[in-house]
């Protein structure tokens, strides 16, 4: 018996030794070695060695406004993405569980924005939103001059509304899984309580799919600071630094400016705010969140 065990341990370390190897390989070594670069400061003449600085450079860089600002762009891009995306995909859910004559249709179609990535949602809402020739400019009959692109109040809740639109296919697939779940004999047993149809859907139903709620906006909160196309494409950061989040000022820094240190400084950073935010919900959120047969 003790043989038997010990070949079966040493099975299941083998087939778990290439996932593990490539783990270190592409996700530890990566990350020490971005930690790392982010102790050397380049300096600002090419050809010129890098020099150590140790931890000071973290300290500099990190409450630095070129780290600052970013930051407060990411974290209002995530409120205004975040909740917003997960309501809207909650209520197409919803008219969309509805057994009616040609719902099939509204299905496809809410779930439609799942095929299109990030590049063609761009440049769809880029030619809307063109000061000149969009249909939004003459929708509203304020042709020519910046556009809502262009304007440093509207710039960044546009973006936001382009993230939201193409993630609403994936959110109204997500929302519409987690209300299937939810058995019918306890809708009906609540409705023939009295309770309303409002009443059912906050007391029952969305206590019911309240784990699928939590990982949606565990998932919205970790893309949304790692939105990158969106912005490249449509205001490359602008105007003014409006829209310019975290991950952009990170390539901006590391490719245009050649500063590897300060760029590595920053995504560290990043890592570290997911982290926490991560374990934050997970701490606090994870608590109101009801799982089936859980007394």
């Amino acid at each position: 018996m003790r043989r038997r065990a010990v070949r079966e341990a040493a099975l299941a370390y083998a087939m778990v030794l290439p996932a593990f190897a490539a783990f270190v390989v592409f996700v530890f070594y990566p990350l020490a070695k971005t930690v790392d670069l982010g102790m050397y400061r380049v300096p600002p003449f090419p050809g010129l060695p890098s020099k150590f600085v140790g931890l000071s450079q973290y300290a500099s860089v990190l409450s630095h406004s070129q780290f600052l600002a970013p930051l407060w762009n990411s974290t209002l891009f995530v409120l205004f993405t975040v909740p917003t995306g997960i309501v809207i995909g909650l209520a197409m859910a919803v008219v969309a569980h509805r057994e009616l004559v040609g719902i099939r249709v509204f299905r496809t179609i809410f779930s439609s924005t799942i095929a299109t990535s990030v590049a063609v949602a761009s440049v769809i809402f880029f030619t809307l939103l063109d000061p000149t020739t969009g249909l939004f400019a003459y929708w509203i009959g304020q042709r020519g001059g910046t556009g809502i692109l262009g304007n440093p109040t509207w710039a960044l809740p546009a973006v936001a509304v382009v993230s939201i639109w193409q993630n609403l296919g994936f959110s109204f697939i997500l929302m519409s899984a987690a209300l299937a779940s939810v058995p019918d004999d306890l809708m009906e047993a609540a409705a023939v309580d009295g309770a309303s149809g409002s009443r059912r859907f906050f007391r029952v139903t969305v206590p019911l799919i309240s784990p699928t709620l939590f990982f949606a906006a565990i998932i919205g909160v970790i893309s949304g600071f790692q939105t990158f196309g969106q912005i490249d494409l449509l205001t490359a950061g602008g105007p003014n630094g409006h829209t310019n989040v975290l991950l952009y000022q990170i390539y901006t820094v590391f490719y245009e400016n050649a500063d590897t240190g300060t760029a590595s400084v920053m995504a560290v950073a990043l890592f570290v705010i997911l982290v926490v935010l991560t374990l934050v919900q997970f701490a606090f959120v994870h608590r109101k969140v009801f799982y089936a047969g859980e007394g």
